[in-house]
């Protein structure tokens, strides 16, 4: 079933505007999670309205409130989220990053208290449309089991790297697991098998089984040792420089709320040899295309290529969407 965008973004703000958000912020979320679902991100797109709307109504997330400088250190500023709607606050984070980093050449804002940024890879697309290099990254409840143990400990921690380019940023977007719950719940509703291991089954064994690993809750960090290494220092480094929460401290709480997250901007537009840096960036570009395809894939992309197809097939032919969800959005 296809939707066209206009129609999705405006069932998502219509249901916004009835559960009590002012006209622009409504517009702000709305617009947020129709992107991501006309992007190809179904699972933290419409998909996650749902949720979104549970936490609301439980009261996780306050609807109103706006986020607020705690300190600023020059380039670098803390802010409270006060438990604010996830991606409203971090699309405002972002953008305080930007402007910080037209002053300083670079930006940092770290925010305590805020809630799911919903699709992490928005305020890496915001930075690179901006012209800014941009790095951000969250923490999470313990939903991942550190290398060697049996108990979830750690986050799976999602990180964003963009870099600005003409013809179509280079984004990448990831979670320190190997497959996120988002991507775990598509193969299972779809009765698929993951193409490689994902996690554990219930006696310790890796498998590709995505009805097993979600049982189980053991999912596999990235890089096995590497990724949970990594997962616990983005935890260390968002928790310290916002001054929020940590990893084991969301999860002491009911779902997840009040994450701590991290937003970097760098200034490219205002590089001395930003003209030879594009040309530079397209020779990569180039080098990566030529490559000569393994066995079974059909080419080489870079990170976020395949997001402007994606955009221009869902724009001109509407966004593949879950009819029971989209029922459920209408009937809001």
């Amino acid at each position: 079933m296809r939707v066209p965008f206009e129609q999705l973004y405006g069932e998502l703000r219509r249901v916004l505007l009835k559960e009590g958000f002012t006209e622009d912020r409504a517009e702000l979320s709305a617009r947020l999670f129709a992107e991501a679902s006309r992007d190809g991100f179904y699972t933290h797109g419409l998909n996650r309205f749902p949720t979104y709307l549970e936490y609301i109504r439980k009261g996780f997330i306050d609807i109103h409130a706006v986020p607020e400088k705690v300190e600023g250190m020059g380039a670098v500023e803390r802010w409270d989220g006060r438990r604010g709607p996830g991606n409203i606050n971090a699309y405002l984070s972002m953008r305080r990053a930007i402007e910080l980093s037209r002053t300083y050449g670079m930006g940092c804002v770290a925010i305590k208290n805020t809630n799911h940024w919903m699709r992490a890879g928005s305020y890496g697309w915001q930075a690179a449309e901006a012209g800014c290099i941009g790095i951000c990254w969250t923490n999470t409840l313990p939903n991942l089991v550190p290398w060697g143990a049996e108990e979830r400990k750690i986050g799976n921690n999602p990180i964003v790297l963009a870099v600005p380019r003409e013809e179509g940023p280079v984004i990448l977007d990831i979670a320190m697991s190997q497959f996120s719950y988002g991507n775990l719940n598509a193969y299972s509703s779809r009765g698929e098998a993951l193409p490689v291991a994902g996690g554990y089954d219930g006696e310790g064994r890796l498998t590709n089984d995505p009805d097993q690993i979600l049982a189980s809750g053991k999912l596999l960090p990235i890089g096995y040792w590497k990724g949970s290494g990594l997962s616990i220092l983005l935890d260390l480094i968002a928790m310290m420089l916002s001054g929020g929460r940590s990893t084991y401290e969301v999860g002491l709480d009911e779902g997840e709320q009040a994450v701590s997250q991290v937003f970097l901007a760098f200034d490219t537009t205002a590089l001395s040899d930003r003209n030879m840096l594009k040309e530079k960036l397209e020779h990569v570009i180039d080098d990566l295309h030529r490559s000569m395809p393994a066995q079974g894939h059909r080419d080489v992309r870079y990170p976020g290529e395949d997001t402007l197809r994606r955009r221009d097939d869902h724009m001109r032919n509407g966004i593949p969407v879950d009819p029971q969800i989209w029922q459920t959005v209408l009937d809001a």
